[in-house]
């Protein structure tokens, strides 16, 4: 009689990670979904990217150009890639640091009670998926759970003051490219 024991989630071996980076990659280059995305590999890495995408229409973040860092752990897809602006940013879901905090790029076993299971990661989604959940989380903050709470409090008490910052970082943005 077999025992109804648990199985451990076996990790993927490199060449499998590899070759699903690969075809992401590939998919995302090809991808229509996302105005003026590029991408392109840090060091020659299939584990760091290099992504540069306009900023979302009939947002605040319109006529930007921004400039992030993706990178996939040894373990991925059992566990998410981060994300990092390399462009300064100043939103409540954005660390100072650039680090993005969103629920997609949150492993399973991260107890957060704000955030159902179902919205963090899961191996099924892909890197196009997160840069999506990136460009919405540019138009509609979280202000519940802000990483930069100081960008969360401006935002909700002196949306003015906020948009006005978002402007000037745009514009000191596309200045340095």
């Amino acid at each position: 009689m077999l025992s109804q024991q648990s199985h451990p989630i076996i990790a993927p071996s490199a060449s499998y990670t590899i070759t699903l980076l690969k075809k992401q990659l590939r998919q995302l280059e090809e991808s229509k979904t996302i105005e003026g995305v590029s991408v392109g590999l840090e060091s020659n890495s299939l584990y760091q990217w290099n992504i540069s995408f306009a900023g979302p229409a009939d947002t605040l973040y319109e006529g930007g150009y921004f400039q992030a860092m993706m990178k996939f752990p040894e373990d991925y897809p059992n566990s998410p890639p981060t994300f990092k602006f390399l462009t300064e940013m100043w939103h409540p879901n954005i660390y100072s640091d650039g680090r993005v905090c969103i629920s997609i790029l949150h492993a399973q076993d991260e107890f957060n009670d704000q955030e159902p299971p179902e919205t963090r990661w899961r191996p099924i989604l892909t890197p196009e998926d997160v840069l999506i959940s990136i460009v919405s989380m540019l138009s509609e903050p979280n202000i519940n759970s802000p990483a930069n709470v100081d960008a969360g409090i401006q935002f909700r008490d002196k949306p003015d003051e906020y948009k006005k910052k978002v402007r000037k970082l745009i514009d000191k943005a596309l200045e340095n490219l």
